[in-house]
């Protein structure tokens, strides 16, 4: 193993399967780039995607939410090329603003070709920049994962981001109970389900594409419908520069 993940010590258990999964992606050759400390890109994360594309809640959404990871490019790109709108936060959420939108027609009417805009560096350029109650209500949304179990459990690279958007789209009515969470992995990414037991802030997966199948986990879990800010580190808190702001707006919603 090359090192520990940039996130280590927050979930020793987690730690482990990370670890495993990273390792194992760059000694097979699996991984496309670097693999380590990161949402590990793969072989097959376009044959995942066209998976993905295959079912019926990815073809009548009109709005996608995905992280801003390598290996969901194919995502977003299908998601232009389909005329969708697609919402994608800044990555690790470090800047002023924390989310953007791509338009494909505005995309397409500023000349900007879709191949370029579905990379990190390119949404950030050219996304719209927008607050996290600007984001319209999604459709289907598609997460990052390092290590998935068939039951719907999932861990990302151990910061905590995707959580806690989902909890805050939750709240603020972005997001449902029905709609759908979904990744694509690599099928080596996937781990027993004892190892990766769902907590009560998770969010289960609904649906999980790899480069040889599409998984419906079938998970009925309860999601969670808001933020437990006391769960919430302060490390996030200085490193996420709109947390404290977005925190003091939404428990002024709750109050009122």
């Amino acid at each position: 193993m090359t090192g520990q993940g940039r996130w280590a010590g927050r979930s020793p258990d987690k730690d482990v399967i990370r670890h495993e999964v990273w390792h194992s992606l760059e000694v097979t050759g699996t991984a496309v780039g670097p693999a380590w400390s990161m949402i590990p890109n793969f072989v097959g994360a376009d044959t995942a995607a066209w998976l993905l594309a295959q079912t019926p809640e990815w073809q009548r959404a009109r709005t996608i939410k995905t992280n801003p990871d390598a290996p969901q490019i194919p995502i977003r790109l299908r998601a232009l090329y389909e005329g969708k709108l697609v919402f994608a936060p800044v990555p690790y959420l470090t800047a002023e603003f924390p989310y953007l939108r791509l338009d494909p027609e505005k995309l397409k009417r500023k000349g900007i070709s879709f191949e370029l805009a579905a990379t990190s560096q390119g949404f950030v350029e050219h996304g719209d920049r927008i607050e996290f109650d600007e984001v319209a209500p999604l459709d289907f949304c598609v997460c990052g994962s390092v290590a998935v179990t068939r039951a719907g459990g999932r861990t990302g690279k151990g910061a905590g981001f995707a959580d806690l958007e989902t909890a805050i789209f939750r709240e603020l009515g972005i997001v449902t109970a029905e709609t759908p969470m979904a990744t694509t992995v690599h099928s080596s990414q996937l781990v027993e389900a004892e190892r990766v037991p769902m907590q009560g802030h998770d969010s289960p997966l609904d649906l999980i594409a790899t480069e040889k199948e599409l998984i419906r986990t079938g998970n009925t879990a309860p999601r969670p419908m808001g933020v437990d800010w006391d769960r919430v580190r302060p490390d996030q808190f200085e490193t996420i520069p709109f947390l404290t702001r977005l925190r003091e707006k939404m428990l002024a919603r709750r109050s009122t």
